[in-house]
């Protein structure tokens, strides 16, 4: 469990939470094994399987404490609200700045910095652990030219300026990413990124990656109260989580792509766990998604310190505050919203 930003997570899987008095207990097999004042807290979020009692769900919706349930895994399953729902007032704000083209703007280019200094930093990691193994130079060259490209974004006061800038930042880095695999490259080699569909093994765990990624930001959204299908630098489209597509930029490096790097250079995967189709595209196949699956949440589980809150938290909750820290910047409470920075 931890509490951060006024809200409680409860991470662990079998922990239910009660009510006494004015207090949250957190009880294990009828246990109690921590509590926490309501006064408090201005939010719960719970990943466990128990969940909560009706008389602390009536207790949050009479207080307005935000009580949301989501699977073990992360998937949104609902949010408990009272008469005076706050979430409105939250997302009235979140259309009034998606409407704004220079509010767009504002919030998009902190996300698209935040994917900017992530991509360098992958690239720099690669060239600290394997210098040796890699072209020291042209990593070198990029990694400077999405350094310089950092002070540029953020005198943007255009989105599509920004669109331009992430472009030319995103062909960069793939430009190079070949350059950070370093497992079996009879099977896999970087050429370019293709996606509907992937056309080589690589880009097909990209793409997995990326999807399961969009699905966490898009719940993490969902939990704190905010519309996933309005974002500020992708627009609206009947269907698309836009949100979830913005929040998801500043994490696909430092989330998604070392994740995928890591599993190919440890030789996670094999060429058997591919289906390789006769128009071109290959995807992963059944014992290939269950291994990827079962990586992908071990990962989750695995502990940094957040750059700006300087506590230590499991990486599958860093979605869930920058969503938290995208709703205080909404509400005033923050002058700015702070991307995730990874090093």
């Amino acid at each position: 469990m931890r509490h951060l930003l006024n809200t409680l997570f409860v991470t662990s899987e079998d922990i239910y939470l009660s009510l006494d008095g004015e207090n949250v207990v957190a009880s294990r097999e009828k246990s109690p094994v921590a509590r926490y004042p309501l006064h408090t807290l201005s939010a719960i979020l719970t990943f466990s399987y128990p969940g909560a009692s009706p008389a602390l769900m009536g207790a949050c919706a009479q207080r307005g404490i935000s009580l949301s349930f989501c699977t073990p895994r992360g998937k949104f399953l609902a949010r408990v609200t009272g008469e005076a729902n706050g979430n409105v007032l939250l997302r009235r704000t979140q259309y009034r700045a998606a409407d704004d083209p220079a509010q767009s703007c504002t919030i998009a280019r902190s996300m698209v910095f935040g994917k900017v200094h992530n991509a360098r930093w992958s690239i720099e990691r690669t060239r600290r652990d394997h210098g040796l193994r890699v072209d020291d130079q042209r990593l070198g060259e990029v990694s400077g030219q999405l350094k310089a490209m950092l002070p540029q974004l953020l005198q943007v006061t255009e989105l599509d300026s920004l669109r331009g800038l992430e472009g030319a930042g995103a062909t960069a880095y793939f430009g190079v990413f070949d350059q950070l695999i370093l497992g079996d490259r009879s099977v896999f080699r970087f050429e370019t990124r293709s996606r509907r569909p992937p056309l080589d093994p690589v880009n097909a765990l990209l793409s997995f990656a990326y999807s399961l990624l969009s699905h966490d930001c898009t719940w993490a959204l969902e939990s704190v109260g905010l519309d996933s299908y309005v974002g500020f630098l992708h627009r609206d489209r009947p269907g698309r989580s836009s949100l979830a597509l913005d929040l998801m930029e500043e994490f696909r490096p430092c989330i998604a792509d070392r994740f995928v790097l890591t599993c190919i250079n440890n030789r996670v995967f094999q060429k058997s766990d591919f289906i390789y189709h006769e128009n071109g595209s290959v995807l992963l196949n059944e014992s290939g998604r269950r291994t990827f699956l079962q990586r992908w949440q071990a990962r989750k589980k695995d502990s940094l310190t957040h750059p700006f809150l300087g506590e230590k938290v499991p990486w599958g909750l860093v979605p869930y505050l920058q969503a938290l820290l995208l709703t205080r910047y909404l509400r005033g409470d923050l002058k700015a919203y702070p991307p995730f920075l990874w090093k």
